[in-house]
């Protein structure tokens, strides 16, 4: 028996950070994408453009960016091997505000060797900001590694820790 394909829709929205194409799949959220972002998927993978299954992601995003709100509560849909889904599950319990190493969350996970491996899997986080990849460093504390650039990463923690901030994108 054959399965229907996939339904997928995207929109855009703004954000102090740039636009931000939010993408569905079967009305579920599956994509959250920066101008610019590296392994952001071909334009013509989104689907139509259609705002509707968007509207909870939308208003949970302007309350974010409001400092109104700082823990997003959305159905997600990780499309990835079973070891990036688990890395992006634990993104995902990270407090606002606060920074894990790539170090830590292979501990997390059960092999504090695959730092690496849990760094990978951190770039290729389909749902940026909401899951919030932005908050992994490296073990010395510095900036590394971030799909939508640096800048946007030292952005979005100083917005967090409610530091102020330079736009560095």
């Amino acid at each position: 028996m054959r399965t229907a394909p996939a339904t997928r829709r995207h929109t855009v929205v703004d954000s102090p950070y740039g636009p931000l194409t939010l993408v569905a799949t079967d009305g579920v959220l599956s994509g959250l994408y920066m101008a610019g972002q590296r392994h952001r998927p071909a334009e013509e993978t989104f689907g139509e453009r259609d705002a509707s299954p968007f509207t909870e992601a939308a208003r949970q995003l302007e309350a974010y960016f409001a400092r109104e709100l700082t823990d997003f509560d959305l159905p997600m849909r990780f499309d990835g091997t079973p070891f990036q889904r688990r890395v992006w599950e634990q993104l995902c319990r990270i407090p606002y505000g606060q920074t894990r190493t790539y170090g830590e969350l292979a501990g997390i996970l059960g092999n504090e060797n695959a730092s690496r491996a849990v760094g990978l899997a951190n770039g290729r986080n389909p749902i940026g900001i909401i899951v919030p990849c932005h908050r992994v460093i490296g073990s010395s504390g510095s900036l590394v590694g971030y799909g939508g650039g640096l800048g946007r990463k030292q952005s979005l923690l100083a917005f967090e820790s409610g530091t102020p901030e330079e736009t560095l994108f």
